[in-house]
């Protein structure tokens, strides 16, 4: 895995269902630093979603579907749910987010965290 890379995840919804994460299978943004993937058994991502209402929140890019992301159809990256998931969650890789809109991402990821 590596970053910019689209892979499906499997993220589990609360053992009390509360709270407003993204769950079930779904694409998601690797962002996690290369250098550092192998050494941990968790991965940092940025899950998408289908509904293109979301783009209503801070920190979300619309993606349009590409040939190199592999995504079927336009989804919303919610940068604001960034959130670090174990390695065994990642079912297969999909895709690869074009360099354009990563600098976006990283813009957003900076943003978000006030860095």
């Amino acid at each position: 895995m590596k970053r910019g890379d689209i892979v499906l995840v499997n993220l589990p919804q609360a053992a009390d269902g509360a709270g407003h994460e993204q769950v079930g299978t779904r694409p998601a943004l690797i962002v996690h630093d290369d250098a550092t993937s192998d050494t941990l058994s968790v991965v940092m991502i940025v899950p998408f979603t289908s509904n293109l209402n979301a783009q209503r929140f801070p920190h979300t890019i619309l993606i349009q579907p590409s040939k190199a992301n592999g995504l079927s159809m336009p989804s919303v990256l919610l940068v604001f749910q960034l959130r670090a998931i174990d390695k065994q969650r990642v079912t297969k890789k999909i895709g690869h987010l074009e360099d354009e809109l990563m600098g976006k991402v990283n813009h957003e990821i900076k943003d978000l965290l006030g860095l």
